[in-house]
């Protein structure tokens, strides 16, 4: 490469489907020794391990710049087309020999899964050819750094563009006090796919305002503007006091990437000024504290359906789709259902929007015990709701089952009543009263159900479940449940 140019890393489009992003760096004419390179050893493998999120995000790579020649070549190719000699071995793998080897590899067995599956492994060439990595498993033993290393180069790949570049400026930031013209790095040209070219690391200082009062209000502390000035400077927050005297100008440098709000920088101001010197004082505000009245509710229901001889269920909040909908007979498009973007297992793909099939299956998994099986649960079920800022909603429903030879739909019908006896709600339809039509639900036994209505407000169903709903859990006997939403009643 010319003397006097710049380094240059080209992503080759392939590498999309991967690990799309690259930035990198050179530290020109640094001085390792012993235990400088150890903590460089060591701060990657930190660095790895927390903001990398255990190199899923971001591999790094560090390479003797003097034993390879640029332009770099980030690009993705198939593991059997790969060939190289990995760090501290002797002698050329393919990277699919690559990954059966480190499948017993104690460290680097953990990183294995990241690119596994994938069709293109990630791979980086200098102009020669020679392998300087293939992220985010190993290095190539050709461009391996030691304590005589001089110049080293420094690629970060990574499936998160913002935490690669927080974590070379972090790298940069730290050993360029070890180059020959201390805190100077030496930029790399990276171009995209796309022909855009961009210049790494960007190191980007910021800066924000924050009044002083905010600052002493948070803390419970009475701080000149300066002197807070003063504490956040400690904290490498370079601050000063601009403006009608109580607005404080802070400087955020690129080592302090943690500083995403202006709370960052009161925390800042706290650990500065001492927490142990903070004055304890009484709050302003004299309260006495209650119990939440929905979980008061909740609690003395529970006692009294104990009291009516039925057994409580704790069941898990996620379930599978078809446990909600199909064997209730229900599409999953009806049922609301708030969905996980990535379930680790079937049976938890979305969150239940009835307590029902978790009481169904509770009873599956204790079929050995003597009849009758009363169960019930109060517990929150999920509902989507555009309404609401997160898009959904918790709602506590109580529901009970009572299974036997028969179906003993006036033993839940007698519950119902009982709660609502206990709830100071009258039969009939005048003054908030309650009452029961006939209605149809598809988990229910035709002209077996029944809606339940509370000063004309439906809260829900009870009735005889369907005999196809019954086999679907795997049960033999007639069930009737009932299951009402609680919260009107607060």
């Amino acid at each position: 490469m010319p003397k006097g140019d710049i380094q240059k890393l080209i992503i080759t489009e392939e590498t999309a489907k991967v690990r799309p992003f690259a930035v990198a760096a050179v530290l020109r004419n640094i001085k390792f020794t012993k235990d400088r390179y150890d903590s460089f050893i060591e701060l990657q493998e930190k660095l790895h391990q927390n903001i990398c999120r255990k190199r899923s995000l971001v591999a790094i790579g560090t390479h003797d710049l003097d034993t390879l020649s640029g332009p770099f070549t980030y690009t993705a190719k198939r593991p059997s087309d790969i060939k190289f000699k990995p760090l501290n071995k002797t002698k050329e793998y393919t990277a699919c020999e690559l990954m059966n080897i480190y499948k017993t590899d104690n460290h680097l067995k953990h990183y294995l899964h990241i690119i596994e599956s994938k069709p293109l492994y990630p791979v980086i060439y200098d102009s020669n050819g020679v392998v300087l990595s293939m992220p985010p498993i190993i290095n190539g033993n050709h461009s391996k750094i030691t304590v005589n290393t001089r110049n080293v180069f420094i690629e970060c790949t990574g499936t998160d563009f913002t935490k690669a570049k927080i974590v070379l400026d972090i790298i940069v930031t730290m050993f360029s006090e070890h180059c020959e013209n201390q805190f100077t790095v030496e930029a790399v040209e990276v171009v995209s796919p796309n022909g855009k070219s961009s210049t790494f690391p960007e190191l980007p200082y910021r800066k924000e305002m924050v009044r002083a009062d905010l600052i002493n209000k948070k803390v419970g502390i009475r701080e000149t503007p300066t002197n807070l000035a003063k504490l956040l400077t400690r904290m490498c927050l370079k601050s000063e006091v601009i403006g009608d005297g109580n607005q404080i100008e802070v400087e955020i440098p690129p080592t302090r990437a943690d500083v995403i709000h202006a709370c960052d920088i009161v925390e800042d101001a706290a650990i500065a000024y001492g927490y142990n010197n903070i004055q304890m004082t009484l709050p302003k505000t004299y309260t006495i504290a209650n119990q939440f009245p929905l979980n008061k509710l909740t609690e003395l229901l529970r006692l009294d359906m104990a009291a009516a001889g039925f057994t409580e269920a704790l069941t898990f909040a996620l379930c599978s789709q078809e446990d909600i909908a199909d064997k209730l007979g229900l599409d999953i498009s009806a049922t609301k259902a708030v969905h996980i973007s990535n379930p680790k297992t079937a049976e938890f793909q979305v969150a239940r929007t009835t307590l029902l099939p978790g009481l169904l299956k509770t009873i599956a998994a204790n079929r050995k015990m003597p009849l009758p099986l009363k169960l019930f649960e109060i517990s929150d079920i999920v509902v989507k709701d555009s309404g609401k800022d997160v898009g959904a909603k918790n709602c506590r429903h109580l529901c009970a089952v009572y299974y036997n030879k028969t179906p003993g739909f006036e033993i839940i019908h007698g519950l119902l009543d009982r709660i609502m006896q206990l709830l100071d709600v009258p039969p009939g339809e005048e003054s908030g009263g309650y009452m029961i039509k006939a209605s149809a639900g598809s988990a229910f036994f035709p002209g077996r159900c029944a809606e339940i209505f509370v000063g004309g407000q439906s809260i829900g169903k009870l009735g005889v479940l369907h005999p196809d709903v019954i086999t679907k859990f795997e049960l033999t006997m007639p069930c009737s449940s009932l299951e009402i939403n609680i919260e009107p009643f607060l």
